[in-house]
């Protein structure tokens, strides 16, 4: 019996083995123009460059929402095995978008995400064009990707060909999703453990460069920083001040501020001056504020403050490895009908 459950044991180690490898170089099957000549006539990606100009015309915010919705979907993974099921490497596969109790939506993490109802009507476009053909999880990294360009990075290609996820859980999110105060040595393995290296965290990060922050992810800097009972002594005065207008003691308070703090702070121009905001102390969450003091990134940091073309030709070359993380291929995903919720 020792002999019969070791081997067991054993063979399942090793299919779990495999299947993580099989599972990690799933990206090296996506390609750019993925869906050239699958949908007719029909331009699938200019579909939905459409759709995303309409409503950043409309309203500014649009882009904070979609970068940061391929960043909120693609930053969770599952990584489990049992002797019936093997999960992994879920990442890129719209599964953020998906609704019912206890999904990833629904957890505190994911409260600052929007732009879902511009997924719905990219989604209702293609629908109507090509039924069954195009993921939700290409239409978010293709929408990211049209959110950066209008906001003023450079144009990149997006790669294609993923399946969206039938799965979604709020624990997931709760575990996976940095959270504001999270030192940077540790940001940087979370980071490394998705294949994103030192550069690449300090490219997305620098998407704070547009977007707001609301007063929980910052009021303890304000009042309590680390269990002192006092500020954070990094933060300028002014910005001090300023915040805790914004975010008082009691911490009630629905009011936002701009993550990009530089005088000219625009909430809808990708550039370098959060970078430059960051240096000079004027960074809202710790660790924004971390990230152009830490030994692994000042350097970095400095580099893009000091050069905003290097920053806006890079940013999307991350963003496409970030949307590498996980994604899901063949068998492994479905091509809902809805954005919202699995086929059936």
């Amino acid at each position: 019996m020792a002999k019969s459950k070791g081997t067991s044991s054993t063979v399942l180690v090793a299919l779990v083995l495999v299947f993580l490898t099989l599972g990690g170089r799933c990206h090296e099957l996506l390609r750019v123009g993925f869906y050239n000549n699958r949908c007719g006539q029909t331009d699938v990606e200019k579909i939905i460059y459409k759709i995303v100009r309409a409503r950043w015309q409309k309203s500014k915010h649009t882009l904070a929402f979609l970068i940061r919705l391929q960043f909120h979907d693609c930053f969770v993974r599952v990584s489990k095995a049992s002797a019936l099921l093997i999960f992994t490497h879920i990442g890129c596969d719209a599964s953020i978008l998906l609704e019912g109790e206890d999904t990833e939506k629904t957890a505190p993490p994911n409260f600052s995400v929007g732009g879902y109802d511009i997924i719905d009507d990219a989604k209702a476009a293609l629908e109507r064009r090509c039924p069954g053909v195009v993921s939700c999880a290409d239409i978010i990294v293709i929408a990211a990707r049209v959110a950066l360009y209008l906001g003023g990075a450079s144009w990149y290609e997006v790669e294609t060909g993923r399946r969206d996820s039938r799965i979604s859980l709020a624990n997931d999110a709760l575990v996976d999703i940095p959270v504001p105060s999270i030192p940077i040595p540790q940001a940087l393995r979370l980071f490394a453990r998705r294949g994103l290296n030192i550069e690449d965290f300090v490219l997305l990060l620098g998407s704070h460069t547009i977007g707001k922050a609301h007063c929980v992810n910052y009021q303890d800097r304000l009042w309590n920083y680390h269990g002192t009972m006092r500020s954070d002594p990094i933060m300028t005065r002014s910005l001090l001040n300023h915040l805790k207008k914004k975010c008082p003691r009691d911490g009630n308070s629905n009011s936002k501020v701009l993550l990009d703090q530089t005088t000219r702070g625009n909430q809808s121009v990708i550039d370098n001056g959060f970078y430059k905001a960051i240096l000079e102390g004027k960074g809202v969450l710790e660790v924004d504020q971390e990230m152009a003091f830490s030994p692994f990134t000042r350097r970095i940091v400095r580099r893009f403050a000091n050069n905003n073309e290097f920053f806006v030709n890079n940013i999307g070359q991350a963003m496409v490895k970030l949307g590498r993380v996980g994604v899901l291929m063949g068998n492994n995903g479905e091509i809902r009908k809805s954005c919202r919720r699995v086929n059936h």
